[in-house]
This record gives structure tokens, C-alpha cells and sequence, in this order.
């Protein structure tokens, strides 16, 4: 099983879901089945480490993120993933788009799919440090019910 987090940069919400999620696999016993990655769907950090707020409120919860490094989504990703989560609706949208006709990846929200009350992160980059603990406290709820998926389908 392969799982694609994707927000706008890369820096801050996806980032931290691929980081979460890998901790939490591993902890399952399901580290060597599924792979984790995460992607934007901008250019405009690509190459870089995660924003260094994102990368300390995930230390503070023993999350590391240090190897991490941005990316763009691509038009092969739909190939290479079977299942695309969108921590919001606007890049849900940009999915959409470049996803190719006929594809059989499962493209979705990250919440509205596994929180059921909230179905977008909010990006925490232009606000203060609480903004990073809030968008931790749902991907951490979020993810221990991908576990609980993923488990079911391993």
C-alpha cells in the first residue's frame, strides 16, 4: 500500500501527516507494508526541509522530519500511489485536475475522510505557534484511524 499526503508546499501539513503516519505504522508493525510520502502542489519549496515551526512542534511529540524534503506532486504520482489524501479542498481541487482520465487511485480529504467533523487542516504557516499544535492534534486523530484502515487491508 502506498499513501500520498499532499498540501500546498510541502512544508507544513503534509510533511507532518507523513511524518505522524510513519511513526504510527511503525509502532503498528506496519512499517515495511506501506509507504508513506507526502508532496505540494506548488513548486515553491521544492528541494527544501519542512518549515522549522512544523518540524518542532513534531519533535516536541517525537515526531522527526529532519530527512524530509519537498516535492511536487505529479501527473505520475496517480500511478505510483493508491491512495492521495488532500489536507484541503482547494488542493483536492488541483488534484482533481491533474489527475488522469481513467486513474484508479483513491483521491481524497485527509479529514473528511477519517475525522468525520472537520474536513480540512488549516495551514498553520501564517499564523503562531498554536496553529501548529492544532493542525498535530487533528493529524494524530487522523491518523490513528488510517492505521486502523490500513490495517484491516494489509
Amino acid at each position: 500500500m502506498r499513501v500520498l499526503f499532499v498540501c500546498m508546499g510541502n512544508i507544513c501539513r503534509s510533511p507532518t501527516a507523513e511524518g505522524v503516519l510513519r511513526h504510527k505504522l511503525q509502532a503498528a508493525g506496519l512499517g515495511d507494508r506501506v509507504v508513506v510520502a507526502s508532496a505540494g502542489t506548488g513548486d515553491w519549496h521544492v528541494g527544501k526541509a519542512p518549515d522549522s515551526r512544523t518540524c518542532r512542534a513534531a519533535q516536541l511529540r517525537g515526531y522527526d522530519l529532519s530527512r524530509q524534503r519537498a516535492q511536487q506532486v505529479s501527473a505520475d504520482d496517480f500511478a505510483r500511489f493508491d491512495l492521495i489524501l488532500a489536507m484541503d479542498e482547494d488542493n483536492l481541487s488541483r488534484l482533481t485536475a491533474l489527475q488522469p482520465a481513467g486513474g484508479k487511485v483513491e483521491l481524497d480529504l485527509f479529514l473528511r475522510r477519517f475525522e468525520g467533523v472537520v474536513s480540512e487542516v488549516p495551514d498553520p504557516y501564517y499564523g503562531g505557534e498554536q496553529g501548529f499544535e492544532q493542525v498535530l492534534d487533528l493529524i494524530e486523530h487522523a491518523c490513528d484511524a488510517l492505521v486502523t484502515e490500513l490495517q484491516r487491508r494489509a
